[in-house]
């Protein structure tokens, strides 16, 4: 039999055929994030808590009006735990009304409600409307600083400490660009409806109209938030977040140059961010991950479950790179409450640890009965 010949031209474009569904098979790699003229900066994903891109995230730095963060989050809290309404009268005090920097053009002595000074601070980032909370709240700025600290300390941030409400310049007021991360992240979490005041473009007061310092409010419609910050010591700052699909995102940038500076880098990792990653919820809160036997109890097995929704944040197209491994103490014995860890979820990407979390009982395992108890600690006994 003569051997079957093919026409070159066709091998070839088999080969480049198979080439090709390789390459596409192939992921794609993340390439290196864009340059950013800042002291610091920070990308995190809001929902995994990831830092997926990150310069100098711990080096402490003046956080200038991103401070009233801090200050609305307090505010925030007060005003959760039935402390604080937000149509309480606050009498402006004389300091309130000298404050140096950006205004709400406050006038001493007048009433004003809590709402007012809370958008006032936000929107028009007025270190007037930030003491006359302060003081309202804790009797003076400098007690007030104290409850920011204790917010500061419960929220993780570890790099922080805060000397008073405006974020105007003192040796011992300092933070992160991670820590400014973590805290937005809280706001965004714990006060969804009040976030939604960080997107007001304007707030007229007085008779005066003053927009909002986040310039990325008008250029990207996906971003919401969140606070500008800037003197001449701690250069301009900027602290963002958008929501693109199911997905969002916070950037911290921190002494920029310019205005324009802060307003383009923080777009960059924005971009950056939404184009090469995407976030995935593994497990909800309460579903099942694993079952593992259980010794001396009621039930002959307990189901593990997170107590929060748990997910991750990996390139995008790159999903199938991703292992999960439930690892749970040996010899579950009863009694099991629901509030005790048993357990942890470890989570890979390509073989590299990528995060983890404690697994709970899914319902508490009460003792058996002693007859149970008996038979089970014999055969324990002979295993």
């Amino acid at each position: 039999m003569l051997p079957i010949r093919f026409p070159r031209s066709l091998l070839i474009s088999v080969l480049l055929l198979l080439w090709t569904t390789a390459a596409l098979a192939a992921p794609i790699p993340v390439p290196a994030p864009p340059q950013i003229n800042a002291s610091s900066y920070v990308l995190m994903d809001f929902d995994s808590g990831r830092l997926l891109v990150a310069n100098n995230p711990d080096l402490r730095v003046e956080p200038a009006s991103i401070t009233k963060v801090m200050t609305a989050y307090a505010a925030f809290r007060q005003l959760q735990d039935g402390d604080l309404k937000l149509d309480e009268q606050v009498t402006i005090s004389e300091k309130a009304w000298r404050a140096e920097g950006s205004r709400t053009f406050l006038r001493v002595g007048t009433q004003i409600d809590v709402e007012t000074l809370i958008k006032g601070m936000i929107v028009q980032s007025g270190n007037d409307a930030s003491i006359a909370l302060a003081e309202h709240i804790a009797g003076a700025e400098e007690s007030f600083a104290g409850l920011m600290n204790q917010y500061a300390q419960s929220l993780g941030m570890t790099n922080t400490h805060f000397t008073n409400a405006t974020g105007l310049p003192d040796p011992n007021h300092y933070t992160t660009a991670r820590d400014i991360a973590i805290l937005a992240q809280a706001m965004i979490r714990d006060f969804p409806e009040q976030y939604a005041w960080y997107s007001i473009r304007s707030f007229l007061f007085n008779g005066i109209e003053q927009s909002n310092r986040n310039r990325l409010l008008w250029r990207d419609a996906s971003v919401d938030g969140l606070k500008t910050g800037h003197t001449s010591s701690a250069g301009y700052c900027l602290v963002s977040s958008a929501k693109r699909d199911q997905m969002r995102l916070i950037s911290v940038v921190m002494g920029t140059p310019s205005d324009n500076a802060r307003m383009n880098d923080s777009q960059a990792l924005l971009n950056y961010g939404f184009r090469f990653y995407s976030t995935h919820r593994l497990y909800p809160a309460g579903e099942a991950v694993t079952e593992a036997p259980v010794w001396m109890g009621k039930a002959n097995k307990v189901v593990l479950v997170l107590k929060k929704d748990l997910f991750i944040t990996v390139p995008r197209g790159q999903y199938d790179g991703v292992q999960t491994q439930a690892e749970v103490q040996d010899r579950l014995v009863a009694p099991l409450p629901e509030d005790g860890p048993i357990g942890k979820l470890v989570v890979r990407f390509n073989d590299e640890p990528l995060t983890e979390d404690a697994l709970y009982p899914q319902k508490a395992v009460e003792r058996g009965s002693w007859f149970r108890r008996l038979w089970h600690w014999l055969l324990m006994w002979f295993q």
